[in-house]
C-alpha cells in the first residue's frame, strides 16, 4: 500500500506529471546544456581538458553513485518528501555553479548538483507509478516522460548555446533557480506522498564501495588520456577501481539490505534492461560531448549554430516518443528495445562521415536516426522498469535504472575520450587529430549500442509486452515484500 495525502484526481495526476517532466527536463538539460558552453568555460576559467571533462562527469558520476541509495531512501522516508529535498539541493548547487570562480569549484558544485539530481531521478518514476495505474494513462505518462528525457538532452546544446552567446555560460545554471522554486511549490501543493510500508535499511558500506569504484574508474580513464597510461596515477586509480567494484559485488551478495539487490539482477528481463540503459548512455549520450566540441572547435560554429544542428533530431525524438505510447502491448518489448539500439548504432556509424572541412550538417542524418532510436527507447524502458519493480519498491527499481544510465554517460565520456588526443579537444588544438579520434570514438560507440541490442534480443521475452514479461519473471524470481 501507499500513504496518500492528496486524492489521485485528474488535477493531481496532471500536476505530478508536470512536476516530474519539468524537473527531469532540468536534470537532463544540465547534462547536455554544458556541452555547447564548454569552450566558453575553458576560456573564462582557463581550464584544461581534464577539468572540462569533469564538468560533465562530476555531475553524472555523483548522480550514478547516489541514485541507488536515494531510491531506497525515498521508499523509506516518503517519495514526495525526498523529492522536495532534491529540488532544494539541486537549486542551491545550481547557484554555486553559476558563482564558481575557477574550474575546480565548478566541478565540485557540479558534483553536489549531481547528488540533488540523483534524488530527483530516483523519485520521478516512483511518483508517476503512484498516481497512474497500469494501462493507457500510465503509457501516455511514460511517453511524456521518455520524450522529456530524450528531448531535453537533444535540445540542451541549443539552449546552452543561446544562453552562453546572449548572456554567459553562468546563465545555464542560473536558469535552474526559478524553475526549482516553482516546482517546489507545486510539489508541496499537489503531489501525493507515498512510501514503502516495509522499507529496507541503508547500505552504507555498499554506497562507499560503489562511489569509490566508479570515481576511481572515471578518474583513471580521464587521467590516463591526459598524462599517459604509464603514469602512476591512472594505473593506481584503475587498480583501486577494480578492487572497490569487486568488493562491492561481494558485499551486495552477503548483506541483508543491499542497495543493488541480487534477486533483481537475477531477473533476466530486468538485468537486460539495465545493460540496455548503460549501452545507450555510453554510446549516443556520451559521444554527444565530443560531437559538440567538433562543431565548435573544428568547424568553428557559434554556440547557437552548434545547437541548431541538433534541432531536427530533437523534433524527431519528441514525435517518436509520443507515437511509441500507442505500441504499448502491441509490439514485444524486446523488439522495441533491440530495434531502438540498432537504430542508434546505425546512426552513429552514419556520423563517421565527419571531416575537418565537411558541412556541419553532415552528421545530421546519422544523429536523426540515432535520436529516433532513442525516442523509442526511453518510454519503453521506463515502462519495463516500472513493471519489474513493485509499487512498494518502485523507488529502488527506478534508482537502479538511473544508476546504469548515468554510469553509462560518465564511463562513456571518459572511455570514448581515450580516442581523442587531450590537446586536440581544446581551442587551438589539431583539427585533424580530433577528427580522426572522433571517428574512432563513433565506431566504438556504435559497437556498444549494437552489443546492447544483442543483450536485449537474448535477455528480454520475445512474445510479451513489458507487463506480461514482468508477471512471469516474478513467478520465477519473487520480489521480497
Amino acid at each position: 500500500m501507499t500513504v496518500e495525502t492528496i486524492p489521485k484526481s485528474a488535477a493531481t495526476r496532471r500536476a505530478t506529471l508536470t512536476v516530474v517532466c519539468v524537473t527531469t527536463a532540468m536534470l537532463m538539460l544540465d547534462i547536455a546544456v554544458v556541452n555547447t558552453a564548454l569552450p566558453s568555460i575553458a576560456s573564462d576559467l582557463d581550464a584544461g581538458v581534464s577539468g572540462l571533462q569533469w564538468v560533465v562527469d562530476a555531475y553524472t558520476l555523483a548522480l550514478a553513485t547516489v541514485v541507488l541509495s536515494a531510491g531506497s531512501w525515498a521508499d523509506r522516508r516518503g517519495r514526495r518528501h525526498v523529492f522536495q529535498l532534491g529540488i532544494v539541493l539541486f537549486t542551491v548547487a545550481s547557484l554555486l555553479c553559476a558563482l564558481a570562480p575557477n574550474i575546480w569549484v565548478l566541478d565540485l558544485a557540479r558534483a553536489v548538483q549531481g547528488v540533488g539530481g540523483a534524488v530527483l531521478f530516483a523519485c520521478s518514476l516512483a511518483l508517476l507509478a503512484d498516481v497512474f495505474d497500469e494501462g493507457p494513462a500510465r503509457a501516455s505518462a511514460l511517453a511524456a516522460y521518455g520524450a522529456t528525457i530524450g528531448g531535453a538532452f537533444a535540445v540542451g546544446p541549443l539552449v546552452g548555446g543561446l544562453l552562453t552567446e546572449m548572456l554567459s555560460w553562468r546563465a545555464i545554471f542560473l536558469v535552474n533557480i526559478p524553475i526549482g522554486l516553482v516546482t517546489l511549490a507545486v510539489t508541496a501543493r499537489w503531489v501525493p506522498e507515498s512510501r514503502d510500508p516495509n522499507p529496507r535499511g541503508a547500505d552504507v558500506i555498499g554506497q562507499i564501495l560503489i562511489s569509490t569504484g566508479l570515481a576511481a574508474l572515471v578518474f583513471g580513464l580521464l587521467r590516463g588520456n591526459e598524462t599517459g597510461w604509464t603514469d602512476a596515477q591512472p594505473v593506481v586509480a584503475l587498480v583501486v577501481a577494480a578492487a572497490a567494484l569487486i568488493a562491492f559485488v561481494g558485499h551486495e551478495t552477503r548483506t541483508s539490505a543491499p542497495m543493488l539487490p541480487p534477486h533483481l539482477l537475477a531477473n533476466r528481463a530486468f538485468a537486460g534492461a539495465q545493460v540496455a540503459a548503460f549501452a545507450i548512455s555510453a554510446s549516443l549520450f556520451a559521444v554527444f560531448v565530443y560531437t559538440t566540441l567538433y562543431l565548435q572547435n573544428v568547424l568553428h560554429l557559434s554556440p547557437v549554430e552548434a545547437g541548431l544542428v541538433y534541432l531536427p533530431a530533437t523534433v524527431a525524438m519528441f514525435v517518436v516518443a509520443g507515437a511509441t505510447a500507442k505500441l504499448d502491448g502491441r509490439v514485444p518489448v524486446s523488439v522495441l528495445l533491440t530495434g531502438s539500439l540498432l537504430l542508434v548504432a546505425v546512426g552513429l556509424l552514419m556520423m563517421t562521415v565527419v571531416d575537418v572541412s565537411s558541412s556541419p550538417y553532415a552528421i545530421l542524418p546519422g544523429f536523426v536516426v540515432s535520436c529516433v532510436g532513442a525516442g523509442v527507447f526511453n518510454p519503453v524502458m521506463s515502462g519495463l522498469v516500472l513493471g519489474e519493480g513493485t509499487a512498494q519498491h518502485s523507488g529502488l527499481a527506478a534508482g537502479i535504472n538511473d544508476a546504469f544510465r548515468q554510469t553509462g554517460i560518465a564511463v562513456g565520456v571518459a572511455g570514448l575520450g581515450i580516442f581523442l588526443p587531450a590537446q586536440s579537444m581544446l581551442p587551438g588544438g589539431s583539427p585533424t587529430e580530433f577528427v580522426v579520434g572522433l571517428q574512432q570514438a563513433l565506431l566504438v560507440a556504435a559497437l556498444i549500442a549494437a552489443l546492447g541490442a544483442l543483450v536485449c534480443a537474448a535477455a528480454l521475452p520475445a512474445r510479451r509486452s513489458a507487463a506480461r514479461a514482468v508477471e512471469q519473471s516474478r513467478e520465477v524470481v519473487p520480489v521480497p515484500r
